[in-house]
């Protein structure tokens, strides 16, 4: 037996869920990939996994040879790559996922300005507002507002976007004005389309807080559209920073009920979880790192 393909193999099925989604990974059949393990767990005299119709558990024994077969397998991918010299140029495609509406707003321009400082990088930037699966599709780094996050993964908070209320000018000038959270249930409320959170909004302000169910007849699930629902004046609605910060020092958007806080909107960077990683993916999530929490909208975690 390959005891180090073993080892391999086993991690995956850990960290995929699944003896198929593993046998698709190695381009193989489940039943192969099911031996395998089998085969390992005869050779080790212990179970490392629970089996049932529907899912995989670990045994105790499974979990501590699981983190232990991962550091293996992490040190030897690291030494194959030095012996190959692979982890010693900027070179080679990264694929890259985020948000649509971050995507065209805000990364587009950062990523372009990174290939200029590294001639030969690719980078293929796929923009979805889905949740995917980073290895089934190839992604090197992803990008993810909300602390939905994807199991299994490296999961870096790199920067929030604070929640914001805003309408345009006209808007303001035309309706009853915004003193209060409680004020809002006077407005045409413009919202994303489904929100977990439905039609309430939290506000807080020092040691009060305040739920406020809105009304509104149109939802929509785009950042932009959403954005270009608010220029349009025909309602108010709440958005995180990044999305309308640049309409707002323009003075097309009015922020309301500044003295207001609602959750904000973390940001993580997101990759596969090993330690082994090219230069060419260090260099960029140590870029992004470095710039999305200054971009319009966004700031520090911790701020």
């Amino acid at each position: 037996m390959d005891s180090l393909q073993a080892m391999r193999l086993f991690t995956r099925v850990v960290e995929l869920g699944s003896f198929s989604a593993v046998a698709r990974e190695e381009n193989t059949g489940q039943p192969t990939i099911s031996k395998v393990i089998s085969a390992l767990e005869h050779h080790l005299g212990v179970r490392l996994l629970e089996r049932t119709t529907t899912s995989l558990t670990l045994t105790g024994e499974g979990q501590r040879f699981y983190e232990r077969s991962k550091r293996v397998i992490e040190e030897y991918a690291e030494a194959v790559a030095d012996a190959r010299g692979q982890t010693l140029r900027f070179a080679g495609t990264l694929l890259v996922n985020a948000p649509v509406g971050l995507g065209e707003l805000r990364l587009n321009a950062l990523l372009l300005e990174f290939l200029s400082d590294y001639p030969e990088i690719e980078i293929e930037l796929i923009l979805n507002d889905r949740m995917i699966d980073l290895v089934e599709e190839g992604v090197d780094i992803a990008i993810r507002l909300g602390d939905n996050l994807p199991p299994h993964v490296v999961a870096r908070h790199i920067a929030s976007s604070p929640r914001v209320l805003v309408a345009t000018p006209e808007y303001i000038k035309r309706t009853r004005k915004v003193q209060r959270p409680e004020d809002l249930t006077q407005h045409e409320y413009i919202r994303y389309a489904g929100l977990a959170s439905g039609s309430k909004m939290e506000f807080c302000h020092a040691a009060e807080k305040v739920v406020v169910t809105t009304t509104g007849r149109y939802r929509v699930n785009s950042s932009l559209s959403l954005r270009e629902c608010f220029l349009k004046g025909t309602g108010l609605g709440t958005a995180p920073a990044w999305l309308v910060q640049d309409l707002i020092d323009t003075g097309e958007l009015i922020q309301l009920l500044p003295q207001w806080q609602m959750a904000s909107q973390p940001a993580y960077l997101v990759y596969p979880s090993r330690r082994y990683q090219p230069l060419r993916t260090r260099a960029l999530l140590q870029f992004m790192a470095g710039r999305i929490p200054k971009l319009p909208g966004f700031r520090d975690p911790g701020t």
